[in-house]
């Protein structure tokens, strides 16, 4: 019979008794390992966005935590992701983001692949010049795709294949962001920017949830959103984050409204963590996503995307309202990066959560918990 984790069942108890995560979720390979397998292969998880694909032929790599992955823009425009491996001999086929004018080409024996995956060529297969062989079925050594939805223009991926269908598994986040269901163009360049971060890829998100911290970390935010301000936002099991009630267009007006939004977004915005990697933040005149990219057990890589509700907003203003966030952003890092070189230390027990405060952090923990317990 299988006895349950207890360390696992502390986390999951109701907040005001619960504990956090046990120090092995944030410095340990093989827990890092199994998080993988259970928090981001078995479900839906962010691996890129389609602004990074505008043209037909456009491939970008992503290691996703040690599965070499690739996205393509097919001919028909139609964005695919694929195992970035040859059927051949498992070669990676992709090593940097580039344009493929004709099919791509493996660097090391030429098997080549259609950007739908179908592999088309495969020279001297057969000996010297013949390119033909009975034992290799090109039709059944097509790229390995991985299955994929866009939605916000983020690309998610369920690697393991069987999750829930995206509209049924993601449901709650569906509702919640409803209003927002406008169409998002990318600012470009320059609304775009990467952070690499010392720490567990989950003190990314803890640290997201919560408005806790905002008096100490972001002195100037919390000057005219404070504490008091905000507000939880919870759904176990799939989402949690805070509000705010006191938001303040970027540049006075700068960018245009997105169209049919109730009232209240007037003067306020949402900011959630979709588990398991992917933080979104929702405002009346622009939004942005962080997906967030393990780079094992104690470094996360943050790319973080704006956008706005028009393609024509105003370049300086769209530089300026991304330099805020990136400082706001860059506020975080020694806090998370704190964090974990305190997981270290083997008399902390996962720590203990606010009742009042950290509810949100909470709903996280006992996520990730509950879908590691099995």
């Amino acid at each position: 019979m299988h006895q349950p984790d207890p360390e696992l069942a502390a986390v999951c108890r109701p907040v005001a008794t619960a504990r956090g995560l046990p120090n092995a979720h944030y410095t340990d390979p093989a827990t890092h390992a199994r998080e993988a397998e259970r928090l981001f292969f078995a479900g839906w998880a962010g691996l890129g966005v389609a602004a990074d694909l505008p043209a037909p032929g456009d491939a970008v790599p992503v290691d996703f935590l040690g599965v070499p992955l690739v996205m393509l823009r097919g001919r028909d425009g139609r964005l695919r992701v694929f195992q970035n491996i040859c059927r051949h001999r498992g070669m990676v086929l992709v090593a940097e983001p580039r344009n493929i004018p004709g099919a791509l080409r493996c660097p090391y024996h030429s098997w080549c692949y259609g950007l739908d995956g179908r592999l088309v060529a495969t020279p001297h297969v057969g000996g010297p010049g013949m390119n033909l062989h009975d034992a290799i079925d090109r039709a059944a050594l097509g790229l390995i795709e991985v299955r994929s939805h866009i939605w916000r223009d983020i690309v998610w991926i369920n690697l393991s294949g069987d999750a829930p269908e995206f509209e049924t598994a993601m449901a709650p986040a569906l509702a919640h962001l409803a209003e927002f269901e406008a169409p998002l163009h990318h600012g470009g360049a320059d609304s775009r920017f990467t952070l690499e971060v010392a720490c567990n890829w989950k003190l990314a998100v803890e640290n997201y949830c919560e408005s806790y911290h905002l008096p100490w970390v972001h002195p100037g935010l919390n000057s005219y959103s404070r504490l008091e301000d905000h507000y939880d936002i919870l759904a176990p099991g799939h989402f949690s984050g805070q509000g705010t009630r006191a938001y303040r267009p970027a540049g006075a007006g700068a960018f245009p409204d997105f169209a049919g939004l109730a009232p209240r977004w007037d003067a306020a915005a949402d900011y959630l963590a979709l588990y398991p990697n992917v933080l979104v933040g929702v405002h009346r005149d622009h939004a942005f996503v962080i997906l967030l990219l393990p780079q094992g057990p104690e470094r996360v890589r943050e790319e973080v995307h704006l956008y706005y509700a028009t393609p024509d907003t105003d370049p300086a203003a769209r530089a300026a309202n991304a330099a805020l966030w990136k400082t706001v952003f860059e506020e975080d890092i020694a806090v998370v990066e704190g964090m974990q070189r305190g997981r270290n230390a083997p008399g902390f027990d996962g720590g203990r959560f606010s009742p009042a405060m950290d509810a949100a952090t909470h709903c996280f923990h006992a996520w990730a918990a509950a879908r590691l317990a099995g």
